[in-house]
């Protein structure tokens, strides 16, 4: 009850000082937002600082910086350490927001703004929950905070502090808090991620966007050829053709593919919040299996030639597109972008020439459940929630779990409190009041049962 009445009383001053931190515009993969990603840690070092943490550190890397901090009160309580992200997705297209994606407002019970579910929100609970024990003098396991700037970009810099700092991030349990639970009814714990393959394809046709009318008709055009590739990556069904892509992918059995559909799952609800009158995807999977542990590839961004008011009538020089690639159990991202670069490389006609650049990968993971780690998450949410929560497959990606596992030979205990609403990397990003508030007072119960666990 002390937990709940701290988190109660404070609540305003929590909702003030997050409100801050969504104000910065922390834009990881546009240099423009540099200084603002910078900002963002800056906040974190203040903050961190406020909660009297040991070894407060702005760590400077080739890219954005990490910041570090930690509390070390006994070498023989158990160590938690907590990963996060600062960085937020690019709030385009602005013209969408309801409201100011940089200027955070609480609507309908919720709070909507970029950063707002992801990860910000999600990540400043665990200062939340650490400074709750704290003030109630009931600490009794050390903790380590490693947030990062880069995670929305590929994590690039992180995966080398890691690699050479495996004593300082020396733990006994990773937890992030970066996916979502099924429902505020129906709780759950994520122990499946997606992996990530990401590229950008540049198609180069004759040397200067020509006249249309001229040249229409006798010169291939860029984008209808990029169009042409696209179209043939997936068939009907909904099958990636590109050769070898499934080799490697985890087959399930009947029995475990029944018991992930035993997740409450209404179709017409996932349906409704995104506005579309039917799914569509793999044949022979449902929609939890197609996002959860089946691969799949996307266009996530497509252009050239005339786009501006008015017509230009131009046959172009170049198209771009921007393709990502969602990978599964036992698929190891540089495989697939050296299958992907081979299949469109010749799928381009001697009429143009291509170049396949490779933005950033990660690989697919899944958790253990058998830990001590995971059960303190589960007897945690058990507790607070009322409810048992049920295991999920999350279609999401976060780079760095894969290397956490490789590196710290830790798992990541994935306790995320977003909805599928939430709208992350969208217009209108949000984030309940109950869901940040509640997983104030799930994490603090986390840290209890972990730090018990290993008396």
């Amino acid at each position: 009850m002390k937990t709940k009445q701290f988190i109660k009383d404070n609540k305003e001053r929590f909702l003030k000082e997050l409100f801050e931190l969504l104000k910065i515009q922390s834009v990881s993969a546009d240099s423009a937002y540099n200084k603002e990603v910078d900002k963002a840690a800056d906040f974190l070092v203040k903050q961190f600082n406020l909660l009297k943490l040991d070894n407060v550190e702005k760590i400077k890397t080739e890219g954005h910086p990490i910041v570090y901090a930690e509390k070390i009160l006994d070498k023989d309580f158990p160590t938690i350490l907590v990963y996060g992200h600062y960085d937020v997705q690019p709030a385009d297209p602005y013209e969408l927001w309801e409201s100011p994606p940089f200027e955070p407002i609480i609507k309908n019970k919720k709070i909507y703004a970029r950063g707002a579910c992801d990860d910000k929100g999600q990540m400043y609970m665990h200062l939340k929950a650490y400074e709750t024990l704290n003030e109630l003098d009931d600490v009794s396991f050390n903790i380590k905070f490693m947030i990062e700037g880069e995670e929305e970009c590929g994590s690039d810099n992180l995966e080398k502090f890691v690699i050479n700092n495996k004593e300082k991030l020396k733990a006994d349990v990773i937890v992030i808090s970066d996916t979502s639970i099924v429902s505020n009814y129906t709780p759950s714990i994520t122990i499946g991620l997606r992996g990530l393959s990401y590229m950008e394809v540049e198609l180069i046709g004759p040397n200067r966007d020509l006249h249309s009318g001229t040249y229409g008709g006798a010169v291939d055009n860029p984008i209808n050829v990029l169009c042409k590739i696209i179209g043939s990556l997936k068939d009907k069904n909904g099958i990636v053709q590109i050769p070898g892509f499934y080799d490697k992918v985890k087959e399930y059995s009947d029995g475990d593919r029944y018991e992930m559909n035993k997740v409450p799952f209404d179709l017409d609800d996932f349906k409704s919040h995104i506005d579309i009158n039917e799914v569509f995807g793999e044949k022979g999977f449902s929609t939890l299996e197609r996002i959860g542990i089946r691969p799949t590839i996307d266009v996530n961004g497509i252009w050239g030639g005339y786009t501006n008011e008015g017509s230009k009538t131009v046959l172009p020089s170049k198209a771009f597109a921007k393709i990502s690639m969602r990978l599964v159990s036992n698929q190891i991202s540089s495989e697939i972008t050296k299958l992907f670069k081979k299949h469109v490389q010749n799928l381009c006609p001697k009429s143009c020439k291509i170049i396949v650049k490779e933005h950033h990968g990660g690989e697919p993971v899944i958790v253990n459940t058998n830990t001590l780690g995971y059960k303190a998450a589960y007897f945690a949410f058990k507790k607070v929630w009322g409810k048992e929560p049920v295991p999920t497959f999350d279609g999401g990606s976060i780079p760095i779990v894969a290397l956490f596992k490789n590196e710290l030979k830790l798992d990541s205990i994935l306790m995320g409190f977003g909805l599928d609403e939430d709208a992350i990397h969208s217009p209108n990003e949000s984030f309940g009041l109950f869901n940040f508030f509640k997983g104030i007072e799930t994490i603090t119960v986390f840290y209890k049962n972990f730090a018990k666990q290993n008396d």
